[in-house]
């Protein structure tokens, strides 16, 4: 079947990412890190809000007490949406100075898992992180990290290593501790590259493909299923929304596109929409914080 995302939204995002929908706000949500921005798309009637971040928002997911964590530069903070005021909750990653945190999820277990990376993505200073009240670390030595979700039964978690292309696979357990990693997925070259992944309900993982004017599915096992392509090239994170978990957004980026890429693509850094045939997970909020 062939499907043609619509843009809803011509924002123009220098690097829109992050996109989650919450049942509660009956919104999506989704950041502009280069232009240090949060921004809600209501769905019902298409109206829009955007707030101004202190920094860079590697990302900005519901909290189950109300109102979003957002990951800044060497922290974490909480964000009330309806005053716009930020309070820091834990520092992370005081020592890697050049580090900003990038792309989050939570776990049906409301825990956080989020990336950090280097911001000139040159070192490999990032690392995966869980975050429960408490800090831990699971990963290190990457340069983009990106793409945190786990399978529908929650056992299986999947990490993306933007430069290397790949998406790997971990064991999670009940306590949130990864094991027995494997490669699962390596996007070929003139593919573009990995960027955020969501899992649908048939534990299919979707890949938004920087430079790679699309965004993929996969099957559990790696299997390439589906291939939706867009009329821009930066394919950044998709998300799953709506009564029916039906609705599909799709971030994308102007980032690193000349004037002439520009003009030949007016809808780069749009919010898209595309309706898919399998549901997603149902939205999870973070419990801590």
């Amino acid at each position: 079947m062939t499907v043609e995302p619509r843009c809803i939204w011509a924002l123009g995002a220098t690097l829109g990412e992050g996109p989650v929908w919450s049942p509660r706000d009956q919104a999506l949500w989704f950041v502009d890190i280069k232009k240090r921005h949060i921004h809600r798309f209501r769905a019902a009637d298409g109206s829009t809000r955007s707030f101004d971040a202190p920094d860079q928002p590697g990302f900005a997911l519901p909290r189950a007490g109300g109102g979003l964590i957002v990951g800044l530069p060497g922290k974490l903070t909480r964000f009330d949406t309806e005053t716009g005021v930020f309070e820091p909750l834990v520092a992370v990653e005081w020592d890697r100075a050049g580090n900003r945190l990038n792309d989050g999820f939570v776990d049906a277990q409301g825990r956080l898992w989020f990336g950090s990376m280097d911001d000139a993505e040159e070192a490999a200073t990032g690392a995966l992180y869980s975050w429960t009240g408490a800090l831990k670390r699971h990963v290190d030595g990457i340069v983009i990290t990106n793409g945190p979700c786990t399978s529908p039964d929650g056992t299986t978690f999947y990490h993306t290593d933007t430069l290397a292309k790949t998406i790997t696979a971990y064991d999670l357990s009940a306590g949130g501790a990864l094991a027995n990693g494997r490669l699962l997925i390596t996007i070929e070259d003139g593919a573009g590259w990995p960027d955020g992944t969501v899992v649908d309900a048939d534990g299919c993982l979707w890949v938004g493909l920087f430079g790679g004017w699309a965004a993929r599915r996969y099957s559990p096992a790696g299997e390439l299923l589906q291939v939706v392509r867009f009329p821009c090239a930066n394919i950044t994170k998709l998300a799953f929304g709506g009564d029916d978990r039906l609705d599909v957004y799709a971030t994308t980026a102007a980032k690193g596109l000349s004037d002439q890429d520009r003009a030949a693509q007016p809808l780069a850094g749009g919010l898209f929409h595309f309706r898919a045939t399998v549901p997603g997970l149902p939205p999870a909020e973070i419990a801590y914080g």
